[in-house]
């Protein structure tokens, strides 16, 4: 405790004491006076004294308790009110960044779809609509089920599937709500065929768009119906399980079917959450051949509905609101991602064939990724400014650099440099492999780096939890696929051998047909123990490029 707060706390009980012993002895005074004429008035008035300082002290703390009572009733209604302010100012705030993302989106499509969908929730945030969305298979009474809440016919209703062709809205109304609730009949899901797909597709949307779901059935659970129910429930959205046409059944499998629903949708609802009503119930024949059509029974989904949308209705609202920004942020992010992507990939196909040109025209005796590290520093730094990292050539350099070693360490030069040789071999004539192999190589080689660093980028400058080794692993591995090497060599071909077989006017200083050609880089023996992140299943050499050919 602070030294103040214990001086004060030390002087307020001195304090304290000091004035009982005082009124302790001032009643002492008080009473030895009225006791000296009459001892029994003495002792009666003492104890009014008493009785009456009990009173006040019971009255100071009844009232310091209800005091503290209102203040956390006052306290607690405050938070209620300031969760749902919360998500819908995180709502806006996402909606900013993602205003901020569509100005780089260079698909006017789009971005002007992604533009409509922030309005839409931008006035959802300004709006005082509850929505609620009736969800389920075809003909399991949804529309039923709003006819009975909204106590009159508005929508077809038929036992064949596909009935409801699109969603239709409806105005429910509700006592005790600040807000006007809204009704969405949706089409049936799970409806073969694919117009039915279509739809289910359709319905799928609506409920995602949903602040409480209404799932109708007519029986126990399938497969096929508890999915699309999870997978709403997983991303957050409230559902309310509604068990329809319980005519059909007697009491006894209406509440076996029942307790089956509460037990299999445990996790993802509350068990009073699971509603059974009729909402349309067939007529009946009585023996005196009359028709009878009983009463709907939609009051425990009345009642239901009401408790939740007064409870939770601003809450539902407010979580709805800022999903949908959410989702509208991921989608935002992918479009730009695949732009940002597709130029990285245009980029790095550039920067392959820079360095391959620079290297096939001047050969060196060794195959060496420094002789491109100015190409490769300026496409890094080129790919740091598609993906919004500023970088200059310095920083390129060190991680081209460290990119470089890394693709040495693990053989990674060595295998691409006998894999060129081999397709190349296969491809072209001798005399012309000596000047293009090292080019087509380091072509190779700086696309393996560039994918690394595509990686690199999009994930914030960082390598993720394998580092960089793992990256440059997978990149190989995908890039030494046959059919991604035959339209690479054939592309190299196009445009590194026949530039050089154009321009060659005299034989090659490698031009001895009668043995294979043999790269020249100098080579050291490979340590007898792997690399521990060394890959498996991939035919290297049992040699490795020495150090100093960097």
């Amino acid at each position: 405790m602070p030294l103040p707060r214990l001086l004060i706390l030390i002087v307020g009980i001195t304090l304290v004491l000091g004035l009982m012993l005082w009124f302790i002895d001032a009643l002492r005074w008080f009473y030895l006076q009225i006791s000296y004429t009459s001892p029994l008035l003495g002792t009666v008035v003492l104890l009014l004294i008493v009785a009456l300082l009990g009173v006040l002290l019971t009255g100071v703390v009844y009232y310091a308790w209800m005091f503290q009572g209102g203040k956390t009733t006052k306290s607690r209604s405050q938070r209620v009110v300031k969760v749902p302010t919360e998500k819908k100012e995180a709502a806006a705030e996402t909606l900013k960044a993602v205003r901020q993302q569509m100005d780089k989106i260079q698909d006017r499509v789009a971005r002007e779809a992604l533009l409509e969908r922030s309005r839409q929730i931008e006035s959802s945030l300004q709006g005082r609509n509850v929505r609620v969305v009736v969800f389920g298979t075809g003909s399991s009474g949804k529309t039923s089920v709003i006819n009975g809440l909204l106590g009159q016919m508005v929508g077809q209703v038929q036992p064949t599937i596909g009935t409801t062709q699109e969603g239709h809205t409806y105005h429910l109304p509700l006592k005790g709500l600040n807000r006007e609730i809204l009704i969405t009949d949706t089409p049936g899901i799970l409806e073969i065929g694919e117009a039915g797909s279509d739809r289910g597709q359709m319905a799928r949307q609506l409920a995602t768009q949903a602040d409480l779901l209404l799932f109708v059935v007519d029986n126990d659970l399938r497969q096929s119906e508890y999915e699309p129910l999870q997978a709403l429930a997983q991303i957050g959205k409230r559902s309310l399980l509604v068990f329809n046409k319980t005519d059909l059944y007697t009491e006894e499998d209406r509440e076996r079917i029942l307790s089956e629903l509460r037990h299999r949708v445990q996790g993802l609802m509350s068990s009073g959450d699971v509603l059974a009503i009729a909402a349309n119930p067939q007529a009946a024949v009585l023996p005196s051949g009359d028709l009878v059509v009983p009463d709907p029974i939609i009051l425990p989904l009345i009642r239901r509905l009401a408790a939740v949308l007064r409870a939770e209705g601003e809450d539902l609202v407010a979580d709805n609101i800022l999903m949908q920004a959410s989702a509208l942020g991921e989608d935002a992010r992918r479009i730009l991602d695949t732009q940002r992507k597709r130029q990285a990939d245009r980029t790095v196909e550039q920067f392959q064939w820079i360095g391959a040109g620079a290297i096939a025209v001047t050969p060196l005796p060794v195959v060496d990724l420094l002789a491109t590290a100015a190409v490769n520093a300026q496409m890094v730094v080129e790919l740091g400014r598609i993906y919004g990292c500023e970088l200059n050539m310095e920083r390129g350099r060190e991680l081209a650099l460290s990119l470089a070693k890394t693709l040495t360490s693990l053989g990674i030069v060595e295998g691409a440099l006998k894999l060129v040789t081999t397709a190349l071999q296969l491809n072209v004539a001798t005399f012309i492999i000596g000047k293009a192999i090292q080019g087509v190589t380091a072509a190779y080689l700086t696309r393996i780096a560039g994918k690394s660093f595509i990686e690199y980028f999009r994930q914030d400058q960082d390598w993720g939890d394998g580092g960089i080794t793992e990256v440059v692993q997978r990149q190989f591995k995908l890039n030494k696929r046959d059919e991604f090497v035959k339209a690479f060599i054939q592309d190299a071909i196009e445009r590194v051998v026949h530039p050089l077989s154009q321009s060659e006017s005299e034989p090659s200083e490698y031009n001895d047909s009668t043995a294979p050609w043999t790269p020249p880089v100098s080579i050291v023996k490979a340590p007898e123990a792997l690399p521990p992140n060394f890959p498996e299943g991939d035919d290297w050499a049992e040699d490795s490029v020495s150090e100093q050919d960097w």
